[in-house]
Parts: C-alpha cells; structure tokens; sequence
C-alpha cells in the first residue's frame, strides 16, 4: 500500500499518496514568462516571475525524488491558427494575443505559434524523459486534450497546481479538474496571476473556498521532506483522505 505524505494547508492539511499526484505546470513559455514575450508585450507586469521561476524549479525538483509525476501545459496554436478559432468563436476575440496579432501586423505568427521562441518552454524549465507534456489550444489543460485520459491512465487523482496565469490558465485547468473529480492543491506563490494583487488573492479564495486546497512552496516542501505518517486508511481526523 502506498503511504501518504501531509502537506499543511488551507482549509486543512491534505494527504497525498506520491504515485497518485501531479505536479500541473502551468503555461511556463516565453510568452508568459520572458521579457518580449506575449505578456511583456501586452505590458503585463512580471517582476515577480524571477521568485515564481525559483519556487516552482524547487517544487519540481522535490517532487522528482519523491515519485511524483511532471505534467508540463503548453498554451497556443499552429500557424495556421485553426485551433484559435474563427470570429464565430468568442475565443476569436477575447484572446488578448489573437487581438495583438490582429492589430499589430508585425506580430502576426509569433505570438503563442508553435514553433516559435514565444511558445517554447523557458530555458530554466525544460522538462526532462519522463514527464509529460501537453499542448492546450484553450485556457484549461483539460480542453481538447488527452491530459484526463493519461492522468487516469497512471491512477493519478491528485494534481498540484504552478505557474502562469494564476487567475487565468491556472484556476481554468484547476476548475476543470475539479470537475473531473481529481483534488486539487494550488501552491499559492508558485504562481503569477495577471490584474493587481486583489487578483491573486480572488483566485486563492476561489480555490480554498470551493474547489480545492492552498499551500505555499515551503509547506509543500516540508510535507515531502517529512517521513509519511501512515500508510492509506491511516489519516489523521484533520486531514482530507484521498485514494
């Protein structure tokens, strides 16, 4: 049976079972991560990216010696841009960067293309063999993908959620999951939300409230460096089970 590892967090602590969690890794490309990169260009502040980057390369580095699998999302479309949709579709015209591209012909292919810089994962992320990558045309890593199938193809039920944007991308793929009856465990400043603070903070209500669990990098990384308490069947009464 495998143990499970606790991880202080609100609104209690949440035990996780190593080869039954994901670490999501949220859109962590150029575009939303890098100078000149779409966010850059849309004038998105990302001075706090630096410790975001920081955080989750711990977090990343943690789970890998403890089990955990690494899930990498990768948000944008194909030149031809027929997964961006048309004007028929409302993703046509509140895509910020289909916008930019319209609007700044100069722009036109670089802007979240595969195949392009823009697209590509930072150079202080790469992912390594085993994890797993997965290319989203959406906002939520669930939305025509086969994230669901290969999550439950593994026996995976818990997800543990990083990256950009906090309240965009990242609460999206988070919402879903819930949906989808996976428990979700956000690490609050492992990731960059988009507007002002009451943003970030709007989305960590969200999920404490309603659709998950909050953490902070050094809880969950406290929680993989304790010795698991029990085996399954075995939480304590303040704690939420999983499988």
């Amino acid at each position: 049976m495998n143990s499970l590892i606790t991880f202080p967090a609100k609104p209690e602590a949440i035990a996780f079972s190593p080869p039954e969690t994901a670490i999501i890794v949220v859109d962590m490309q150029n575009a939303y991560a890098s100078k000149c990169g779409y966010l850059d260009i849309l004038g998105v502040d990302l001075t706090g990216i630096p410790t975001v980057v920081d955080a989750i390369n711990r977090v990343i580095a943690a789970s890998r010696q403890a089990g955990i699998q690494i899930v990498f999302l990768q948000n944008g479309w194909s030149a031809d841009l027929h997964e961006a949709g048309s004007p028929a579709s409302p993703h046509w015209h509140k895509s910020n960067a289909m916008r930019l591209m319209r609007e700044q012909p100069e722009l036109a292919g670089k802007l979240t293309i595969k195949g392009t810089w823009d697209y590509d994962l930072i150079d202080a992320m790469q992912p390594q063999p085993e994890d797993f990558i997965v290319q989203k045309p959406r906002y939520s890593g669930f939305f025509g993908t086969n994230l669901d199938m290969f999550l439950r193809g593994k026996g995976i039920r818990n997800l543990v959620f990083v990256g950009v944007a906090t309240n965009v991308c990242v609460e999206s793929t988070l919402r879903d999951a819930f949906f989808l009856e996976y428990f979700a465990l956000l690490i609050a400043d492992a990731t960059l939300h988009i507007g002002p603070p009451s943003i970030q903070a709007a989305t960590v209500f969200n999920v404490e409230k309603f659709f998950g669990w909050v953490t902070t990098t050094a809880d969950y990384l406290s929680g993989l460096e304790a010795v698991p308490h029990s085996a399954i069947g075995g939480c304590r009464p303040n704690e939420r089970k999983t499988r």
